[in-house]
């Protein structure tokens, strides 16, 4: 389908988010878990039973929320709600931990009575206090409401900024939306990043469709960011779509417009972690061109990524950008300089093994902008990716040297 025709038909909704869906509720309360006295219990619920399907990280030291979540959907295709705790993971805490996932799970199903998922987030190795999560299932089960901005606050950490978008896409006569919210702020990378997401749609999908749809928009977005290089115990995102009733199903053409939908909430829902990411001052737009594999470009966006002397230039405004193709050289794919152009800003500094003069005052004013674009050609084949990496500051090494909660 061209791009043209999926633009029009796709339209941003000013100040949407998640409850932007019909038949979505929610609500967010003080449980007493952040000692700050911030939000920090979700509750989303839908009308109906909802299709799902849901990516996690790859840490190898998975929380219990996500091990239970995992569990549950060897055998659940369907879900009615979801539950958030903020500022404590779960993670690492043993059979207790098990334990206080499961409590969390039946206390929601019952006060939804529906199937349900779990996402937790917060500090590592400390118990969860759940006769307060638990207390506060039950509140908010009694205060829904088809608008809820509390919700994407209540998810928040570190995060600075709350994140939320909506987009409406015209199928087939039909109107519908697509609506996500997300927290992340630090621990970010593919595979994917201390964040959780939550994005839905009624639009009738049929739920063998999802998997691969929501695994299309994560590589594009959430596998497409990085912070500091770290991946955390309790990432997800979890896509919920309205079931099709008889005669609903959508036509080919009416899923790809959905599915592109649902890859644009996924995106701007990354965009807006990255451009909040703990300490950052600015961005940097990775671009590596001519790979010859998507692993090999793949390692080489990262590589620039999470390099801490290329973050740090990033940070100072400084544009070193010989540390950016040393990176690339690091990347253990097979380079040579003599393949090599790098342009910041438009600007040629490296051509083919040769140093090219820039004008210096031009490199400076662009390595100070709110984000930065590296373009990165590496000449070995015919492969592109493109990467969104903050910078590393001294603010961020004091965030995380103080975090406990």
């Amino acid at each position: 389908m061209p791009t043209a025709v999926a633009n029009k038909s796709i339209k941003p909704i000013a100040q949407g988010d998640l409850f932007s869906v019909p038949g979505l509720s929610g609500s967010a309360l003080k449980t007493g878990v952040k000692e700050s006295g911030d939000l920090d219990l979700a509750l989303i619920v839908a009308d109906e039973p909802m299709n799902v399907a849901a990516m996690f990280t790859k840490n190898a030291m998975a929380a219990a929320p996500v091990q239970l979540c995992r569990e549950i959907l060897k055998d659940t295709r369907q879900i009615k709600g979801i539950v958030v705790n903020s500022g404590n993971a779960n993670a690492l805490t043993g059979k207790r931990g098990a334990k206080d996932a499961r409590r969390m799970l039946e206390e929601t199903e019952t006060a939804i009575a529906g199937k349900a998922l779990v996402l937790s987030t917060g500090i590592i190795g400390v118990p969860l206090p759940i006769e307060k999560v638990t207390a506060g299932i039950k509140q908010a089960a009694q205060q829904l409401r088809p608008t809820c901005d509390d919700v994407a606050e209540a998810m928040l950490t570190t995060d600075t900024k709350k994140k939320t978008v909506a987009f409406e896409v015209e199928v087939e006569g039909q109107t519908y939306r697509v609506g996500g919210v997300a927290k992340g702020s630090g621990m970010i990378h593919p595979n994917m990043a201390t964040m959780l997401a939550v994005v839905a749609t009624d639009a009738p999908l049929a739920q063998e469709t999802l998997q691969p749809v929501l695994k299309r928009a994560v590589d594009d977005s959430f596998h497409r960011i990085s912070v500091d290089g770290d991946t955390s115990t309790n990432d997800a995102v979890v896509l919920m779509a309205k079931p099709p009733q008889s005669g609903s199903a959508l036509s080919a053409e009416g899923t790809t417009l959905v599915d592109s939908a649902i890859g644009r909430v996924c995106r701007e829902l990354a965009r807006s972690i990255v451009c909040d990411a703990e300490g950052s001052t600015r961005v940097m737009d990775i671009e590596v061109i001519g790979a010859a594999t998507i692993e090999d470009a793949e390692r080489i966006t990262e590589s620039v990524a999470i390099s801490s002397l290329v973050k740090t230039a990033l940070a100072g405004a400084n544009p070193n950008w010989g540390r950016i193709i040393s990176a690339a050289g690091n990347s253990g794919v097979e380079l040579s300089p003599e393949q090599i152009t790098l342009e910041l800003e438009g600007q040629t500094v490296f051509e083919k093994g040769e140093v090219i003069a820039a004008d210096q005052s031009r490199l400076n004013e662009a390595f100070g902008q709110d984000r930065v674009r590296i373009r990165l050609t590496v000449g070995t084949g015919p492969v592109t990716r493109h990467m969104l990496a903050s910078d590393l500051s001294k603010r961020y090494v004091e965030i995380n040297s103080e975090y406990t909660t």
